[in-house]
């Protein structure tokens, strides 16, 4: 397999791991809605290299985005033509959210079973509640975070690591073509250094062994140098592409949160 398929790969993979709650699909790229809760579930993404190039494509995502009250951003992968970025610039878009995309066979991914390490098919109300204080999410941005994770359609599964009966690290991975997609790996703030991030990772990755993943990725601002070390010593080592968004400029209310 070449590097440029197995990245095309890794996009759907990824876009089924953290779904849309709407989406329209455009001259080759999929726009997707969210309510506002991350840039990846709110910006357009390309679906393959040879994308519609035609002048018409902002101008139209720029509608449809204004409709929904959002503002127009654009997932920019680097394994695209650089044309679109350099349009983009060019209108003032602005840069951010630099990230890079991760890779690793599953046999070189750190895995364990962990007896302590509960795995569900569904996420329980008890981990949702969690994650929402974990990631200091409002009512509302939790409400829309639990509608996401539901939508999603492959194969998942939602760990929780709890020491003295509190839930201290949590993460899901959804399985797709042969592919794991990590996804929301958090730590209490006030547990880090203690191994319990790893542990989760590696239970899900065993998870994925027994469902006959072949691969593992995952994506991760590429300023999160402790995440980016963490996910280097599990297994996660090829950096197989990078990507930011776009973000038109002038004020738009409301906004979209990171991520």
């Amino acid at each position: 397999m070449t590097p440029a398929s197995l990245a095309w790969r890794v996009e759907e993979t990824c876009l089924n791991a953290w779904p849309a709650l709407r989406q329209v699909l455009l001259d080759g790229w999929v726009l997707r809605f969210s309510d506002g809760l991350t840039r990846r579930a709110n910006s357009a993404n390309p679906l393959r290299a040879d994308y519609n190039r035609t002048d018409a494509l902002i101008p139209a995502c720029e509608a449809l985005y204004r409709r929904q009250l959002l503002p127009t951003i654009f997932r920019v992968p680097s394994i695209i033509d650089p044309d679109l970025d350099e349009r983009l610039d060019a209108l003032g878009y602005s840069s951010e959210g630099e990230s890079c995309v991760l890779y690793g066979d599953i046999d070189a991914v750190a895995s364990a079973r962990d007896p302590e390490v509960r795995l569900s098919a569904h996420p329980t109300p008890e981990w949702v509640r969690a994650m929402a204080a974990l990631q200091n999410h409002t009512v509302e941005q939790s409400g829309i975070y639990r509608r996401i994770i539901s939508a999603i359609v492959i194969r998942a599964a939602f760990a929780a690591l709890a020491i003295d009966g509190e839930l201290v690290a949590l993460a899901y991975a959804a399985l797709h073509n042969g592919l794991l997609c990590y996804e929301s790996v958090i730590t209490d703030s006030r547990r880090q250094r203690h191994g319990y991030a790893r542990r989760v990772i590696a239970a899900l990755a065993a998870w994925a062994k027994d469902e006959g993943a072949r691969g593992a990725c995952l994506q991760v601002e590429a300023g999160n140098a402790p995440a980016l070390g963490l996910y280097d010593a599990i297994g996660l080592k090829t950096r197989l592409y990078r990507y930011h968004y776009r973000r038109e400029p002038g004020p738009i209310t409301p906004g979209v949160t990171k991520m």
